[in-house]
Order: structure tokens, then sequence, then C-alpha cells
């Protein structure tokens, strides 16, 4: 599908609300599961990688419904039943990597398989650490499809070159139904969405500095709403930065602090950016977001922050693109380990447009300000987040671009277009 972009508008002005979060979605739905009862999840993700968990979930068995649409009943045994066949989680690696810890301890065997893209994403960061907690599981080279035999899982302690959330939440859930006390070690804290909601829910679960610590534990069912996504709010702050005039609210949005990198960034760049009406639901903080249209100036982006804004990076490269001076950011190597390489994919769309941008090793330089000019063809590389990152570009083009593979943007906002054609004025 090809999207045409271009500047009809004068400024982007009024107030939305961005879906719901795609993390604590996948997150709500797993450990639900694994609790024993009933428990409602209002504002359910519709984004298609949520739905894949939900799907996979269904296929061993859970008991779901849908009620008014996006609140979704679980009634959960706390046991799984064997599947009559592969457990197909599409494009999420938050389904399959997840999921994995999970399976691994299970009385039957399964197979997760995905679509062409996620079958080129690195597995072997599960793997490993399963295969100490006594897992076998079998992989492509490591990567999927992931044929897992369950077996009786112990525990482990394991220390993690990579801070990652899927790698952890996977090795807690596997705790969760290991003998012994699990613990995590990362270099720096990755979104920690896994852990709260576990605790919430009841587990035997301890947390010092960068180090979680599990044991087998019952979950107790929750009643909760899912929060906004920062993750696609991220294009809506971008965009009023760069549109002249532009000033929007984005309502009830997760500000839990492993997520807001974004946000601290844009506040060293200069932004015009206030946050309201703040609040807790079930252990997250949640607020409002104003955000204006603010004279930037360019930043350092070092590995300490990448874990709180991995998924933001390819659009806080957008927004340097207008931003006075130097903007460099490191230690993001795994960004080429994603749907795309992320990397190559945004300095090479970009510079198609004009824009002063190399890529490094584990990062990208970008001079600014640049005026972006527009009139070519732009690649999405099969991924969600490099089409609305190109999308926000264009709403600064001097002259209309053409986003191929626009389609994409279905896998985690549906609603992108529509929700930006609101505030369009």
């Amino acid at each position: 599908m090809q999207k045409a972009v271009k500047k009809d508008y004068k400024t982007l002005k009024g107030e939305i609300t961005i879906p719901s979060d795609k993390s604590m979605s996948h997150r709500a739905v797993i450990l639900s599961s694994l609790a024993d009862g009933k428990s409602i999840i209002k504002n359910f993700s519709k984004a298609k990688d949520p739905e894949s968990t939900l799907n996979v979930c269904r296929l061993l068995g859970l008991d779901t419904e849908f009620k008014n649409n996006s609140t979704l009943i679980i009634n959960s045994t706390a046991k799984f039943t064997a599947p009559n066949q592969e457990l197909y989680c599409g494009n999420s690696g938050t389904t399959m990597r997840l999921m994995a810890g999970v399976l691994a301890g299970q009385k039957f065997n399964t197979v997760l398989t995905g679509d062409e893209s996620l079958t080129k994403r690195p597995m072997k960061r599960i793997i490993e650490p399963l295969e100490l907690m006594g897992a076998q599981i079998s992989s492509s080279s490591g990567k999927s499809p992931l044929k897992i035999t369950g077996k009786k899982l112990h525990a482990t302690d394991y220390t993690c070159e990579l801070s990652s959330a899927q790698v952890k939440s996977c090795v807690l859930l596997a705790g969760l139904n290991a003998e012994g006390k699990t613990s995590f070690t990362e270099p720096f804290t990755s979104r920690n969405h896994t852990e709260i909601l576990l605790k919430y829910m009841g587990a035997n679960i301890d947390i010092k500095g960068n180090t979680t610590t599990i044991e087998q534990s019952t979950l107790n069912p929750i009643e909760t709403e899912i929060f906004a996504d920062i993750s696609s709010a991220a294009y809506f702050i971008a965009a009023a930065l760069i549109v002249p005039d532009s000033k929007i609210i984005l309502k009830n949005i997760g500000l839990n602090p492993t997520r807001t990198g974004i946000i601290k960034v844009i506040k060293q760049m200069g932004a015009n950016i206030e946050i309201l009406a703040q609040k807790e639901v079930c252990s997250e903080l949640v607020g409002d977001i104003k955000i204006e249209y603010s004279q930037l100036k360019g930043t350092k982006i070092g590995k300490e922050l990448i874990p709180t804004l991995i998924d933001e990076i390819p659009v806080i490269a957008v927004i340097a693109t207008q931003a006075e001076g130097k903007t460099e950011i490191t230690g993001a190597g795994d960004l080429r380990n994603k749907e795309s390489d992320r990397i190559k994919a945004i300095v090479t769309e970009l510079k198609k447009l004009g824009a002063d941008i190399e890529e490094t090793r584990d990062g990208m330089i970008i001079n600014g300000k640049t005026r972006l000019k527009g009139d070519c063809e732009l690649e999405t590389y099969n991924d969600h987040r490099i089409a609305m990152s190109l999308y926000t570009a264009g709403l600064i083009c001097q002259k209309e671009i053409t986003v191929n593979g626009f389609e994409w943007v279905d896998i985690s906002f549906p609603e992108f277009e529509e929700l930006f054609e609101k505030i369009k004025q």
C-alpha cells in the first residue's frame, strides 16, 4: 500500500486519546492466563501484535470473550492445555519470547512460529537462559520456529549482556514455574511492566537495582484498564515539536520511567512539554502530555538511556533533523535486530529527503536544522515504526512524499492516520 503525505494543512492542534499500550496488553493477557479466576482487562489493544498473544493463549485453551468491543474477559484455571497445532505469533517478537518462557515448563510440547520477518529475529537470547533452567528448545540456528519440549525447570541466576524487557520477562515467566529462586540481572533497567504487574498480582518477586528475583507463585486475577501507549504517542509528540504553531494534548499516557526516555531527551533538546493530571493505575504512573512547537537543539543519547526509548529512536532521528546542531545516538546496536535494521533503514530514507545523517556501528549522527525536501518514494522495510516515522517526516517536507508499504502501520497502530487527521488544521 502506498501512502501520499503532504503539507495540506496549517498546523496541528487539539486533544486526542492514543490507543492502549501494547506492552501492557501482552502482559495482562499472559499473566491473567496464569492466574486462577476471572480477570477483566479494559481498553485492550486492537493492534495485531497483542492480538497474536491473545490468539496463542486461546489455542492453549484460555477461555476469553470481548464485552463492549474493548473489554476482555478472561476465565482462567491457571493451566494451559496442549494445542493441536503450531502457535503462530505473527510479527510479534514479544509474543514469541514471553510465551517461550511460559511454555518451557509445561507438561506438553509446542511449536512457536511467526511471519517471515519474525523468523529472522534473534531467539538465542532467550534460548540460552531457558536451557540453563533445564528447558529443551530446538531452533533454526537460533531463530524461529522454536520447538519446545516441556520440561520441569529449575532456578538460575542469569546475567544478561543486553538490557531487554523481552528476555527479562521470558526468564521471569519461566521462573514463575521453576523450583527455587530465579534471578535476572541486566546492565541497565529495561521496561519493567512485567515486574510491576507480577508484584501487583501477588507474585513472590524482589527487585534490587538491576536484578530481579522470582520464585514459584500463585497469581491473583485482576481488573485493570490499559493506559495509552507512549511509544505510539511518540509520533504525535514529534509532529507537534516540528510543525510550526502546533499545540496538542495527549490523554492518559503511560509514564513508567523505564519508557519515558523520549520525554527526557526532548527536554534536553529544549522541548515545550508539560505533564498534567498524573495518577496511578495498577502501580503504573499515568498522565496527560501537553506538547507545543519548539525551537530545538541537538543532544547526545547514550547507552544508559537506550532501553527507555529503543522503539522511539527512528522518530527521534526525525526530530533531530529539525534541531540546531549535532545529535549523536550511541549504544543502540540492537536496533539492527528489530523488524528491520532500523539504523540503516531510517538513515537511508531520511537521506532521500535531504537530511544530514550518517549511520554508525551502534547508532547515528544527525546534523540540523535541515529543510526536508520530499518529492520522492520512501520504503518502510516491512517495519511499522519506520513507516510511522517517515509519515511524521512527511508532515514538514516541502513537497509530497510517497511511503511504500504503509500497511505495516496496522501491526501496532491501525488508528494512526485517523488520529492525525483529527488534529490537522
